[in-house]
């Protein structure tokens, strides 16, 4: 139904993400102009314990929030990027990864355009119940990498009261904190 069409496409930039500048033809041939950021896809996953009555975080630096303002080491739920991987695998291993948590179920939450205004970036985000057990290894993140990740285990209500302050800001966090609190309102009732 758009009617939009690509006339071309030049790279201006090769890197980890690549950065396009897009000719674009609209339905009544004005030619538009715009800059893409070409970013792989990524799964993020929210990992909670219904016994024990609470979620695992992580925290590390993110360069763009420190270069925009902000507080640079966010909370956030586990991620990462597909790497040729379904995005079920990319969950799973990320979560092992980063938390040592090994997961066996996840419950898709459905897939987001991340920034759909400039780059290309899906994530496919889903909760996942884990219990004390599961906790297997450290987690840290990847040394080659450079990561350097803090694992938080939070409580259901400090994650609804960091989340009405405003201290989670990462957007995926956010979608799968609301949607576990839509989804499994019982594990929320104040103790």
């Amino acid at each position: 139904m758009t009617g939009h069409r690509i006339v071309k496409a030049e790279t201006l930039f090769e890197g980890r993400h690549d950065l396009l500048k897009l000719s674009i033809q609209a339905p009544d041939g004005q030619m538009i102009g715009r800059e893409v950021v070409v970013a792989p896809d990524a799964a993020a996953v929210l990992a909670y314990d219904p016994e024990r009555r609470q979620v695992i975080l992580v925290r590390q630096f993110r360069a763009p929030v420190l270069q925009a303002g902000g507080e640079p080491n966010l909370m956030e739920a586990i991620a990462g990027l597909l790497d040729e991987d379904d995005p079920e695998t990319c969950a799973r291993r990320e979560a092992m990864e980063e938390a040592g948590l090994r997961l066996t179920t996840l419950e898709p939450v459905g897939v987001i355009w991340t920034s759909p205004g400039y780059s290309t970036e899906r994530i496919s985000l889903f909760l996942a119940p884990y219990t004390a057990a599961d906790r297997v290894a450290e987690g840290g993140g990847l040394a080659e990498e450079s990561e350097d990740i803090e694992v938080l285990e939070v409580g259901f209500n400090d994650l609804v009261d960091l989340l009405e302050r405003g201290d989670i800001t990462d957007l995926k966090t956010v979608m799968l904190v609301q949607a576990l609190r839509i989804q499994r309102p019982d594990l929320f009732g104040r103790t």
